[in-house]
């Protein structure tokens, strides 16, 4: 028995908002299959490429995660599985918000940079007053 990336508990959910193709193009091969692909990808951190044959052609399943990522297949999957979770009150919607704070090197400290704002010096400030 191989491994599988995801578990029939929550293909089971996934599956019925997976995509159908429309129009007169090639049959896509299994939607599992490809997604379970995407998520070896990502669970590993490794190229594209080396996604292992089992879950088809690397190329193939690259373009279909391309164009849900483009036509918002994604967005609309989160969401619905976020409501579905909601209604089931398996969701929780606490936030943690961390204060980390990233310090400039020291080299970089005294570059000037662009803030993205007006300019406005203290001078023209006070004679509008």
């Amino acid at each position: 028995m191989t491994r599988q990336e995801i578990s029939d508990e929550v293909w089971a959910v996934l599956e019925p908002l997976m995509p159908v193709p429309v129009g007169r193009s090639r049959p896509w091969t299994d939607h599992r299959l490809a997604v379970e692909g995407m998520a070896w990808k990502y669970r590993t951190g490794a190229p594209w490429r080396d996604v292992p044959e089992r879950f088809g052609k690397w190329n193939s399943i690259y373009k279909r995660f391309a164009r849900w990522a483009e036509d918002g297949t994604w967005e609309k999957l989160l969401a619905e599985v976020q409501k579905q979770s909601d209604a089931a009150g398996k969701l929780d919607w606490v936030v943690s918000i961390d204060s980390t704070i990233a310090r400039v090197h020291q080299h970089g400290a005294t570059l000037s940079r662009d803030t993205g704002g007006c300019v406005e010096s203290q001078e023209s400030a006070g004679r509008a007053a």
